[in-house]
């Protein structure tokens, strides 16, 4: 199965179609007047597709188990045709579209049994997906022009040359996934006036992302956070609060880190944490809908 430790959960719907042609009008008169022998076709037949999207992991090999949280199943009769709509929404971190087409399937399977009796020649047309929300791919970058990224690793060790830089790098690699240019990059010592120094510089170069990586934890030397605060104009919680919460999902000592999110000037600046898992966890909590917020101040300084 693929690997979706790393999703946030959002909202996700699916919506699937499987289309019937019976061959006689009389078919489609004897479910509309419940005369079909095996009993009440639609009725029958929902229950089994309900029953169906539940299970579909234990019937196709690499779908997750997932919580389903509302499911609809809808019929049309249009001629000798008989449209089945299976409509599904859960809250998790991956989709549901091969659950609806599995449910929408089943439908179509029970009412071709239930049918096949009193019409042998009826035939499922066809099943496809219709429409399908949810995950990054309803939240794409907004941005009408490229985003220049400037990145500043604060850590003495690095600096110093005791280490090799892991997280500044990630953060880079993730990053080019939505077209994210990088602009400057830079190892510090995790000192206040270094720290200063390159905000100031920053200031200056006015990058659309600023990301500090390192010096968010409790020790004496993480100084980051209470460096950088005063330099922004506004701080941004919900920021902060996404990747803790993301994190803490994760591992509990996330709830220990100190990241910092807010705007200096027309600047989006973070400060995550500088431990190669905690900078790709801390991308992964926001990215790409972090990015949303260059369309609202390309709106807001458009005149």
């Amino acid at each position: 199965m693929v690997d979706i430790t790393h999703k946030s959960n959002t909202l996700r719907y699916a919506k699937a179609q499987a289309v019937l042609l019976v061959s006689k009008v009389e078919t489609i008169e004897m479910i509309e007047q419940n005369k079909v022998p095996k009993g009440n076709v639609f009725e029958m037949a929902k229950a089994a597709g309900l029953l169906a999207i539940k299970s579909t992991h234990l019937s196709i090999p690499d779908c997750h188990p997932l919580p389903i949280e509302y499911a609809a199943v809808g019929y049309e009769i249009s001629g000798l045709e008989i449209k089945v709509t299976m409509e599904l929404k859960t809250i998790y971190k991956t989709g549901v579209e091969v659950e609806a087409m599995h449910g929408a399937s089943i439908v179509a399977l029970t009412l071709y049994d239930m049918l096949k009796p009193i019409d042998p020649k009826i035939e499922i047309r066809s099943i496809r997906l219709l429409e399908k929300k949810g995950g990054k791919s309803s939240y794409p970058v907004n941005s009408k022009r490229p985003v220049e990224l400037a990145i500043v690793v604060c850590s003495d060790s690095i600096a110093a040359g005791k280490k090799e830089d892991r997280a500044g790098r990630i953060i880079a690699e993730k990053l080019t996934e939505y077209g994210i240019r990088e602009k400057y990059y830079k190892i510090i010592p995790d000192e206040k006036e270094a720290i200063e120094e390159e905000m100031k510089y920053l200031r200056k170069l006015a990058p659309d992302l600023i990301i500090f990586t390192g010096g968010t934890g409790l020790s004496p030397r993480d100084i980051t956070p209470e460096s950088i605060r005063p330099y922004l104009d506004r701080e941004i919680p919900g920021i902060e609060e996404a990747i803790r919460s993301y994190g803490q999902d994760r591992t509990p000592y996330a709830m220990l880190s100190r990241s910092v999110a807010g705007l200096m000037d027309k600047s989006l600046v973070l400060v995550i944490p500088g431990s190669s898992r905690g900078a790709s966890e801390s991308i992964d909590a926001i990215f790409p809908a972090a990015l949303h917020i260059f369309k609202v101040l390309d709106t807001r300084f458009k005149h």
